[in-house]
């Protein structure tokens, strides 16, 4: 059985039917999040999907961090392909009950993730040129995007504060990271649901410094210079199931 498999109770919903096809691990991630105004966010989300607030607050998230072990089952880890860099854009978005993550973009080092993320789940993933240097007991970590919006970029230093612990259900933490799905659209394919699971993120408290920030320029949005709240997690582990199309 996959690691991610080693509890399910935490789930909000029961694990979906039909085997898992995609694994992967999430690395030495920074969750940075600000509050935004709803109205800001709404023009960019499609209107079947309820944008979620927390206490009548929207929120976006930058997420740096790295991946390993990305492989469609059964296959393998091939090296160069299995592990790269990531820096995704997210807000917070609910259907049928269902609440999950709204991805603006998603940038990666890593050519064949970007064509398979775009292919297969309908991402707006972006090749980026990044670096991940370890540094102080943390991490600097820089990315500019290679192709389209060049000089788009994101640079930061940031590490652990505070021992590893799992969010209370309830909380603004827990309602930021523990997500199950995620949604898509594409104008040949429509909105899809695609289902995850993991274990419960073994967070930690952070410190970090925003040294660049470019990833809303496209949405005409400009954040604060330092984030509103900020996690750390050293390892997840993933399985992802395949995308579902979501008929009217």
């Amino acid at each position: 059985m996959h690691s991610a498999f080693l509890r399910t109770e935490h789930r909000p919903w029961p694990l979906p039917p039909g085997r898992w096809t995609w694994r992967q691990s999430w690395c030495d991630l920074l969750f940075a999040h600000w509050a935004v105004p709803a109205k800001a966010l709404r023009p960019f989300i499609p209107d079947r999907l309820a944008l979620q607030e927390f206490d009548g607050t929207a929120w976006i998230g930058i997420v740096p961090f790295r991946m390993e072990g990305v492989m469609r089952r059964p296959l393998p880890d091939v090296p160069g392909i299995s592990a790269f860099p990531e820096l995704n854009v997210r807000t917070y978005v609910e259907l049928d009950g269902r609440p999950g993550v709204w991805f603006f973009s998603l940038d990666a080092t890593n050519p064949f993730a970007v064509w398979a993320a775009r292919r297969f789940f309908h991402l707006p993933y972006f090749r980026a040129h990044m670096t991940v240097t370890r540094e102080r007991g943390g991490f600097l970590y820089k990315s500019r995007r290679a192709i389209r919006d060049p000089g788009m970029g994101f640079e930061a230093t940031f590490r652990p504060s505070s021992p590893v612990y799992e969010a209370s259900p309830g909380t603004l933490e827990h309602w930021l990271t523990e997500r199950y799905c995620l949604y898509a659209h594409s104008p040949r394919h429509g909105l899809s649901r695609t289902e995850v699971h993991h274990p419960p993120w073994p967070l930690q408290h952070a410190e970090a410094e925003i040294l660049d920030n470019e990833m809303l320029s496209p949405f005409g949005m400009t954040l604060a210079p330092q984030p509103d709240l900020l996690h750390f997690s050293r390892r997840l582990d993933v399985v992802v199931w395949s995308p579902t199309p979501l008929t009217e």
